[in-house]
């Protein structure tokens, strides 16, 4: 099955309109699209506006997993959810659509990546998601468990793996796997479920994915964490077998070339041990990368808007003039090019695609400060 071309799919913002390329949709996902062929999503301002994600129709299962969590506990007041392995976003992003359908801003959405330079990719990903209830940090499981004692109500834990399940997308997988990898990648995922367990309250979920086929690293992990952390395991999903979805004893899996995606694994299991009360203003304890775009900063006499507000799902777009883009300039504003734009009014306007913004320039009238991020222009020639 590895001979065969890797599937493309995105997941469509809901907060952002709905705007995005069209496709047959993902049966657990209600804004998962599986794409024909794989455009060039660079050359896309939507991307770049955070009206989609790119991500594999089979990582949207834990999503699904989620959602049915969510609703069993009646997403209760002020819930507290927890991506920990979250780098770069896809998983992060889809729990923040769900949370905030359900609880609309009364919700808490922690995303971790203990693993700095992924942790940044984690963060710009988010900025473009646009949703500011999202908190990013990057903190070891044992911090997490130690400094938030029974604070989340559920916790996503899409873990490190021996990756069998991306041998399509990702030639360094088949070369680097090995049995050992299974063993060392096994007794990791142990390491990290101990660490951030108390972080879980009792009555808590977790769910737990991986992108391996493994029982040692699947099965195997979830029952030992049911077994000797404390848990009652979840049935898995029985109804997705039509779309080549498998039944294990703790969860459910994914093989690619049976699937429409790519490989997955993904269970869940009830915390039944006892968790300390949470302390007050625990989530203080840990410093966040990114938690909402910063206010406008003062600058001499002018008073500059930060590119992440642009972004955000609740950008007033009343607040700053607007300068609709074609494709040709959005692309060049996106490249970080000096743009001209003759009849727009002179100082901060946000530059829109579509009627997305993309984000801020600044019109002297000859030509405009270009606002946009250099660590997110695109690189190839527009």
């Amino acid at each position: 099955m590895i001979e065969q071309t890797a599937s493309v799919s995105i997941r469509l913002n809901p907060f952002k309109g709905l705007d995005g390329p069209g496709g047959r949709s993902v049966p657990w996902s209600p804004y998962g699209r599986i794409l024909d062929s794989r455009p060039a999503f660079t050359s896309d301002p939507l991307f770049h506006a955070g009206c989609y994600y790119v991500q594999d129709s089979s990582a949207m299962f834990p999503g699904h997993l989620f959602r049915r969590e969510l609703r069993r506990l009646g997403c209760p007041a002020g819930i507290r959810v927890l991506d920990l392995c979250a780098a770069p976003g896809g998983k992060t992003t889809d729990l923040a659509a769900s949370l905030r359908e359900a609880c609309g801003d009364d919700f808490t959405l922690v995303s971790n990546e203990v693993i700095k330079s992924r942790a940044s990719v984690l963060a710009q990903n988010v900025a473009l998601w646009g949703d500011p209830a999202v908190r990013v940090i990057s903190a070891d499981p044992s911090v997490i468990g130690s400094s938030l004692p029974g604070f989340f109500d559920i916790i996503v834990a899409d873990v490190p793996c021996s990756g069998e399940g991306m041998f399509r997308k990702d030639p360094r997988a088949v070369e680097e796997w090995s049995p050992e990898l299974v063993d060392l990648c096994a007794a990791r995922q142990k390491r990290i479920l101990s660490d951030v367990w108390p972080s879980l309250r009792e009555g808590g979920v977790l769910i737990y994915s991986t992108c391996t086929y493994e029982d040692a690293e699947n099965d195997g992990n979830l029952r030992w964490a049911a077994d000797t952390l404390g848990g009652t395991l979840l049935e898995p999903e029985a109804g997705f077998g039509a779309y080549g979805v498998k039944v294990t004893d703790c969860g459910n899996l994914f093989r690619a070339g049976e699937v429409p995606g790519e490989g997955q694994w993904a269970g869940a299991l009830v915390k039944t041990s006892a968790a300390e009360a949470p302390r007050r203003c625990d989530l203080s304890a840990i410093k966040p990368l990114w938690a909402g775009a910063p206010a406008p900063e003062r600058k001499g006499k002018d008073l500059v808007p930060h590119a992440d507000s642009a972004l955000s799902i609740f950008f007033n777009k009343s607040d700053y003039p607007c300068a609709e883009l074609d494709l040709p300039t959005a692309l060049h504003f996106l490249h970080r090019d000096t743009i001209v734009l003759p009849d727009a009014p002179l100082g901060y306007n946000v530059v829109t695609y579509k009627g997305h913004p993309l984000g801020f320039v600044k019109n002297l009238g000859k030509r405009c400060n270009n606002l946009h991020p250099a660590g997110r222009r695109i690189l190839k020639d527009v």
